[in-house]
């Protein structure tokens, strides 16, 4: 799959296709439906398959200060686009001027000069250029004009856990932050993931005998709310049972939230400086201190053997 930063990187040469943009953060199952739709189509016209997508988010340059949470970094996105199929993916730096870009000049900019549309394929709620000012009506009005077609496909609705709302990356932000990790994950179609290096911490887990990898997340990730976890920690595409705490290490007063996982029947593991992700599975509890330094051990036992039954259960089911 062919990534590009900036329309500068397309190639000169290259002919029609047929593109969906967003912000397409997580790539959820209401992304990968309009995904999918796009890579179909995309085959039927014999024509590469592109998504547009940006960086900042666009909502950061609008509003500073106000960037969302986010679900997957740009390179965790590619990778999920390239399974479904995406031939290419073009990431517009969205900046100040960028944002004043009316609708019609980003049609003709973007999607006739650099990428020659030949088909358009968005969600019902699709909205771009300056002060989103252009929908789907708008751009299907420009593509009887510069001879593209405009296909607008239907999202999923979540179940319980999403209170029936439209699949969407704010709703699923909001069940991160909820802990709801189980939700996140009926709407993600996968585990809720979260990626960085892994740093020397206290090293007060290695001292208790449960030897965590501390994860510095990358910024703006969206983290679960604090307590722990059962999942599992990803090390060169190795995905080994985890129990993961998240928060501030309350037993010791601590003031820093950190995500923290113990890579379950493991030993000598050596993960300082590797780039690595924590997948979460399901809540195990909340955040809590303990009286003793013994009653935390023997919950931390009992933590890991919780967690361990919940990855096993979940690996037999698959």
């Amino acid at each position: 799959m062919q990534r590009w930063r900036g329309l500068e990187d397309i190639p000169e040469d290259w002919g029609r296709s047929v593109v969906t943009i967003g912000s397409y953060d997580g790539v959820h199952r209401g992304h990968q439906l309009i995904i999918r739709h796009a890579v179909e189509r995309a085959r039927e016209l014999g024509v590469p398959a592109v998504v547009v997508t940006f960086d900042p988010h666009p909502s950061e340059v609008v509003r500073p200060g106000s960037h969302p949470p986010l679900l997957a970094p740009h390179h965790r996105r590619a990778e999920l686009m390239a399974e479904l199929g995406v031939d290419a993916v073009l990431i517009l730096p969205f900046t100040a001027e960028f944002s004043k870009l009316s609708p019609a000049d980003f049609v003709v900019k973007v999607l006739v000069d650099k990428l020659h549309a030949k088909a358009v394929v968005e969600g019902p709620n699709f909205r771009f250029g300056h002060r989103a000012a252009g929908n789907v009506e708008f751009l299907a009005e420009q593509g009887k004009v510069y001879d593209f077609e405009v296909e607008v496909i239907d999202l999923f609705v979540s179940g319980e856990a999403g209170g029936g709302e439209p699949f969407s990356s704010t709703l699923t932000r909001r069940l991160v932050a909820a802990g709801d990790v189980e939700g996140a994950a009926e709407i993600l179609g996968r585990p809720h993931r979260v990626e960085g290096v892994v740093v020397r911490g206290a090293q007060r887990g290695r001292d208790l005998g449960f030897p965590t990898a501390n994860v510095e997340t990358l910024p703006h990730t969206a983290i679960p709310a604090d307590g722990v976890y059962a999942g599992w920690l990803v090390v060169d595409g190795e995905a080994m049972p985890a129990a993961i705490s998240v928060g501030t290490n309350p037993q010791f007063d601590g003031t820093e939230r950190t995500v923290e996982a113990y890579a379950i029947d493991r030993v000598g593991l050596d993960l300082y400086g590797l780039h690595v992700a924590v997948d979460f599975l399901a809540f195990v509890r909340g955040q809590a201190k303990f009286e003793t330094l013994q009653a935390l051990l023997e919950q931390m036992a009992d933590d890991v053997k919780r967690c361990r039954e919940l990855v096993g259960a979940a690996e037999g089911a698959a």
